[in-house]
């Protein structure tokens, strides 16, 4: 069946780290995110035709064994419930690598339908996955950004695919995007200790050109100097709790070997 795929990138080294990916852009989204830059996409995907599936077969088929896997993006996909459905057949179709395996996928998600994630994930069909965290985790920073009223419950929805992540049952990444004029530094660390013991919390720089909202459009990103200190310090926050754990097991260890040397004493 065809899907409404609006858009379809042959070959990507940026959308998933380490990895070549082709990059599948579904429509539509429940955020209306001030710096996004795929707004069209949001606001009016009927502007854009469907890329029919046996086209998307036929270019992965091509790149088979260059391209590593399959990026789903949006737009929000896991507002769609034939996503699932999507996923299955990409996977099923085995001549799109050459072992036969099947397609390795990853999602991009902003976190609000934590009952789709965990279902992807559960059901084994997704690879990987990158989790947008939007602001510092209250309603009324979240929707400053997101451009929508959120209220307890939405934002509990959040958390919940946080911790759906941090379970660690899936490879993933938290990400951020960086907007001077609305999220600030101190703001970032506070997110960062949210998500301690996260392999990853990356970083990404405003990009102004057409923001959906037209005032950031003359903003300036972050110097490329500061981006990397504020990287650095978010990489010791998140990589403190790794530590912590390790220390934890460590001394739980040594009092198991006192208490074993105390009854054989």
């Amino acid at each position: 069946m065809d899907y409404p795929i609006k858009g379809f990138l042959e070959t990507s080294f940026s959308d998933w780290p380490g990895k070549m990916a082709s990059v599948l852009f579904l429509p539509s989204c429940n955020f209306r995110c001030r710096y996004c830059h795929n707004h069209e996409l949001v606001l009016r995907p009927e502007k854009y035709p469907n890329f029919p599936w046996e086209v998307i077969l036929a270019g992965l088929q091509k790149r088979k064994g260059w391209v590593d896997g399959v990026c789903l993006t949006g737009g929000e996909p896991t507002l769609h419930p034939w996503l699932p459905r999507l996923i299955r057949e990409l996977r099923a179709a085995g001549d799109l690598t050459i072992n036969g395996e099947p397609l390795s996928i990853k999602l991009d998600t902003n976190g609000s339908n934590p009952e789709a994630l965990e279902e992807l994930i559960d059901e084994g069909l997704v690879d990987y996955v990158a989790m947008d965290l939007k602001a510092p985790l209250q309603a009324d920073r979240y929707s400053a950004i997101t451009g929508i009223s959120l209220g307890v419950e939405e934002m509990a929805r959040i958390q919940s695919s946080i911790q759906i992540l941090l379970c660690g049952k899936v490879d993933y990444e938290f990400r951020t995007t960086l907007a001077p004029a609305l999220l600030g530094e101190e703001e970032i660390y506070a997110l960062a200790r949210r998500v301690r013991g996260t392999p990853r919390y990356n970083l990404q720089n405003l990009n102004p050109r057409d923001t959906l909202d037209g005032s950031l459009r003359e903003s300036a990103p972050f110097e490329p100097g500061a981006l990397r200190r504020m990287q650095k310090k978010v990489d010791e926050i998140i990589k403190d709790e790794v530590k912590v754990k390790a220390k934890v097991k460590v001394k739980a260890k040594a009092k198991d070997e006192v208490k074993r040397i105390e009854v054989f004493s």
